[in-house]
């Protein structure tokens, strides 16, 4: 009986041990998910969430919700509008750059072609003149009428090119050209010194447009007047408001802050004085002088090609005068000759650069007297900077500047200024 149980004991233990090794094989072992733990759900939901929830959702299907602009959000909206206005500055000087190498081109073509047209012409008016006297005068009217229609077409081409001045005009496009680069290089400047600002890009929106008004791109209508009445400093700057009232600064051992001293106040009042009085009155006395001389050039070659063409006209008529034939050659020749000096000496261009360089010294006068007449230091320039800035346009050491100092004294007379400031133009 032992024996027995004892047989049904192994016989059971042996047939579990065979399922569990069999249940081991066949059964695949499930993976654990780690890191993974999902969210509660509530057990019961109410009827208001659910109302509130579908009443919102209607909401949000039909509006956007504002987000207000934050500082680096509004930091690149910055730096994209200047960045706008660098490159609408470099295509501005692009274009100035083509319109003014066409513009040169004018004055090359215009030039040559008259002197050419003058000298057929003169050419025509002796040959008729000659033909006359000998025998085959009956073909005498083919050389006078060609020789008056050349005159006068030099005459009328010579009053539009002295009317636009091409040379003047190229001179406008390049210095405006120069200055739009300028301005993009100082706006990317102030891209590369950090976050602009607000009053950045109203300022640089102002240089612009004044630039657009001092050097206009279009020829008619809006061209700048080539004869003008007076003679003013170009001015290719927004104009800055002066303030009217003025505080008295105070000096601890000679230093007012941010650079400025007494000594560098009395230098730039020195120089701003100098500037108005030789510079700027040079420049506009040399740009009177060649303005009458141009307006000289200018009516003596019109009229000297009408004379021609009066003079060639009259050849071989029954008056017996050496007049005619002495106006179509001679004044055709002096036609050609006016208009050489006039246009290949290019007196316009001449002109167009006084009237810049004046406006170049009138524009330090005013930068000079905007820091000048701020009472704060702390609104100002850095003083430091601001004079090396001056040397660096004046073409001077900053050595050199300490001498200007003197001029300031009221006591000063204005016979004891003998030199200029600027040494660079």
């Amino acid at each position: 009986m032992a024996a027995l149980q004892g047989s049904h004991l192994l016989s059971s233990s042996s047939f579990s041990n065979e399922r569990r090794i069999c249940a081991g094989l066949h059964v695949p072992s499930r993976p654990r998910a780690k890191g993974i733990s999902l969210p509660k759900l509530p057990a019961s939901i109410k009827m208001e969430q659910l109302g509130l929830k579908e009443h919102n959702s209607d909401d949000l299907s039909n509006s956007k919700p504002h987000q207000p602009m934050t500082a680096d959000h509004k930091d690149d909206h910055l730096v994209a509008k200047l960045s706008a206005i660098a490159e609408a500055a470099a295509e501005r000087a692009e274009m100035h750059t083509i319109i003014g190498e066409q513009r040169n081109n004018w004055n090359h073509l215009f030039l040559h072609s008259i002197n050419s047209i003058n000298l057929t012409a003169s050419l025509m008016a002796g040959i008729s003149a000659a033909v006359t006297v000998g025998e085959a005068a009956p073909h005498v009217l083919a050389f006078k009428l060609s020789s008056v229609a050349l005159f006068t077409a030099a005459t009328g081409m010579m009053l539009l090119v002295n009317k636009i001045q091409p040379s003047q005009l190229a001179e406008e496009q390049r210095n405006a050209a120069r200055l739009c680069k300028q301005l993009e290089r100082s706006i990317h400047s102030t891209l590369a010194l950090g976050a602009p600002a607000e009053s950045d890009i109203a300022e640089a929106m102002a240089k612009v447009l004044a630039l657009d008004k001092a050097y206009p791109l279009p020829l008619l209508p809006g061209m700048l007047e080539k004869f003008p009445e007076t003679v003013e400093p170009t001015c290719w700057w927004p104009k800055t408001r002066k303030r009217e009232q003025e505080t008295k600064k105070a000096y601890v051992n000679g230093m007012a802050g941010n650079g400025w001293s007494k000594e560098l106040e009395e230098e730039m009042m020195g120089i701003l004085r100098v500037l108005k009085m030789k510079d700027e009155e040079e420049y506009v006395r040399v740009g009177k002088l060649v303005l009458n001389i141009n307006k000289t050039l200018a009516i003596a070659g019109p009229l000297f090609a009408g004379l021609a063409a009066v003079g060639a006209g009259l050849i071989g008529s029954p008056v017996d005068s050496p007049l005619p034939v002495l106006f179509g050659v001679v004044g055709g020749a002096l036609a050609a000759v006016v208009n050489t000096l006039e246009h290949g000496g290019q007196v316009g261009m001449m002109f167009e650069l006084c009237r810049n360089l004046s406006g170049f010294y009138r524009k330090l006068q005013e930068e000079i007297g905007s820091n000048l007449r701020e009472s704060e230091v702390e609104k100002r320039e850095n003083g430091e900077l601001f004079r090396m800035k001056m040397a660096l346009q004046l073409g001077r050491s900053l050595s050199e500047l300490k001498g200007f100092a003197s001029y300031a004294s009221p006591s000063s007379n204005d016979e004891d200024v003998k030199e200029f400031a600027g040494k660079l133009f």
